[in-house]
């Protein structure tokens, strides 16, 4: 009864539903899949009586779509801990445990839910590592584009009233943006020429962060082949650099997990020119223990990560 009440129907992430752009069967399926795998993740936790029980059961989830429903879990409990006469402590819980290495999944998916909920059912972040948070609204602006699209994508809107605790608000959209662009990939269908073409319809001052976006789906979702990569790769021209940098939180989040597949390898070769466990040591490497200056912890891991593989040449 829980789960019918609080999990979107499957037929929510189809994407004729979404409008989105079919490049082929094969991409179709894969994004599809990818959703059901959310929403399936998200249902294990709405009708769940403990974060174990949850845990157990996204286990049996196949690899390459594990990372999805752990997300989608973490949005089912941030759901249930806003809701009356619970203990609010669901999440907390999640990521101490198996949900602790799908942290970046899960803190996107907590993203998701902040999304649907109001203001004041917000989970408090303070809690919540200070670089890594940040996900957060990585996965509210890719909920936005991806169930607000015409707006957010076609429109291009930014929302200027959006504020985020001690937090200078130009860097506040520019994490909005990287969610936006992980969610252009799935617009575009997995077809780089049609996500460059989208990116392309924002203010400049947006690409980059859109490029980092795009370049994360592209590395962690995966659907393209090693020609689609490299025209992406090609036609991203000075914004190789976020791509790459895009590619490499994209490994480390499935490194981190035990979820490497293959085309996790593909993407990160060409982007990182590295394997995904390298990629994954460049971003424990640069990760900074704090903000300097007014600047957040998180900006300046993604510019250290960006500068270093301009530093080995890849860019």
């Amino acid at each position: 009864m829980v789960r019918r009440a609080l999990t979107p129907s499957f037929t929510q992430t189809t994407m004729a539903k979404r409008g989105f752009h079919i490049k082929n069967e094969s991409s179709k399926e894969l994004l599809e899949t990818v959703g059901v795998s959310f929403l399936t993740g998200y249902g294990y936790a709405a009708e769940a009586k403990s974060t174990s029980t949850a845990e157990e059961r996204l286990e049996d989830l196949p690899t390459r779509f594990r990372g999805f429903a752990y997300e989608g879990a973490a949005m089912g409990f941030t759901v249930v801990d806003a809701l009356p006469f619970t203990s609010g402590r669901r999440v907390t819980e999640f990521l101490r445990g198996r949900g602790e290495d799908h942290i970046y999944m899960a803190y996107i998916g907590v993203g998701w839910a902040m999304a649907r909920l109001p203001r004041f059912r917000w989970p408090r972040i303070e809690s919540l590592d200070p670089t890594l948070r940040w996900f957060l609204l990585d996965g509210y602006g890719f909920h936005q584009a991806y169930f607000h699209t015409d707006r957010y994508v076609h429109e291009q809107y930014e929302d200027p009233g959006f504020t985020w605790p001690d937090a200078p608000a130009s860097y506040v959209g520019r994490v909005l943006d990287q969610g936006i662009g992980r969610a252009l990939w799935f617009v575009a269908g997995t077809d780089p020429e049609l996500t460059r073409t989208l990116i392309e319809k924002f203010t400049e001052r947006r690409h980059a962060d859109l490029y980092s976006g795009a370049g994360l789906a592209a590395t962690y979702a995966g659907g393209a082949d090693p020609r689609e990569l490299r025209v992406f790769w090609d036609q991203a021209g000075q914004y190789r650099p976020q791509v790459a940098q895009g590619s490499a939180f994209a490994a480390e989040a499935r490194v981190r997990a035990g979820l490497v597949v293959p085309h996790t390898g593909l993407a990160t070769e060409l982007f990182c020119g590295m394997s995904p466990h390298e990629a994954s040591q460049v971003c424990l490497r640069t990760r900074p223990e704090h903000g300097e200056d007014g600047v957040p912890g998180h900006a300046i891991w993604r510019q250290r990560i960006a500068d270093e593989f301009v530093s080995l040449g890849r860019c």
